[in-house]
């Protein structure tokens, strides 16, 4: 019997060699692609020397930026310091400019020679009126305190005197006192009634 193209085995052996030629293809190399991948873990993990110089780095600026805010605060500290001892040196200005011209008034009175009584009597009452003025601007408030009930945080009893009506009322006024803004600053001294 003769072989003929179609039978089994000429089939068999032709569709060996065609899948021979297709397995030709180059098989894939594993081996790169590991080394790429070893390659990028490595550039993105840091050494131990590039972590510690990062830190070191961040170190430095925290640091720089503290020693900023420890100069700035500093600065603040002395300039407040400063601001307070000026405060308190130049605190009675806008008084001692008002009392100016009271000083200038009592200077004027006293230069002219040829004054009346009267005259003279004039102008220490419109100097009076300019001192009262300059206390009202500063808030120096008199403390007269004459028929009222007895304050010691306003008041200094000089001594007692037997009165009619209700004790502890003050019945003469020695010497005014004043407040510096609801502060006493000079109590006013009395004479105080006590009972009878």
């Amino acid at each position: 019997m003769q072989d003929t193209p179609n039978t089994p085995t000429n089939n068999s052996n032709e569709s060996l060699e065609k899948a021979d030629e297709n397995a030709v293809s180059p098989a894939p190399t594993f081996h790169d692609e590991t080394n790429n991948a070893e390659a990028s873990s490595i550039d993105t993990i840091p050494s131990t020397e590039e972590l510690l110089r990062q830190a070191e780095l961040a170190s430095a600026e925290h640091h720089d930026a503290w020693l900023r805010a420890k100069a700035e605060t500093e600065n603040v500290r002395r300039r407040a310091l400063e601001d307070i001892a000026r405060a308190g040196k130049f605190a009675v200005e806008k008084f001692a400019t008002e009392l100016l011209a009271v000083k200038d008034s009592l200077e004027a009175a006293l230069s002219n020679e040829n004054q009346t009584a009267e005259n003279l009597k004039a102008g220490v009452e419109l100097t009076l009126k300019q001192l009262a003025a300059a206390f009202d601007k500063s808030n120096l408030a008199e403390i007269s305190p004459l028929g009222e009930k007895f304050d010691p945080h306003k008041h200094q009893a000089i001594s007692q005197a037997e009165a009619e009506g209700e004790p502890n009322q003050v019945l003469s006024v020695l010497q005014k006192g004043y407040a510096l803004h609801d502060r006493v600053i000079r109590p006013a001294l009395v004479i105080v009634s006590k009972a009878k």
